[in-house]
């Protein structure tokens, strides 16, 4: 699977040769860091938990939280 993580930071225009007008949007791709690796033997899937940017202690839930505890970023956001 291909694709890009990261946040939304407005809108531009770009213009071609010829004058033809492209929307585009303007994103601030991070660096996404591992907080969670799920395996077949222990959980029965493969899948991996990333994260990006900060994230205030008080906007985070408990499974957030919990999740987190474990790992050394306990301030990002989780994607």
């Amino acid at each position: 699977m291909k694709g890009i993580i990261g946040k939304k930071i407005g809108m531009t225009s770009i213009f071609d040769p010829t004058g033809k007008q492209t929307a585009c949007t303007i994103i601030e791709a991070g660096p996404c860091v591992v907080t969670q690796v799920k395996t077949k033997e222990t959980d029965g899937y493969s899948a991996l938990q990333l994260s990006f940017g900060d994230k205030n202690d008080k906007h985070s839930n408990k499974a957030e939280k919990k999740s987190l505890r474990k790992s050394i970023y306990s301030s990002e956001e989780i994607l």
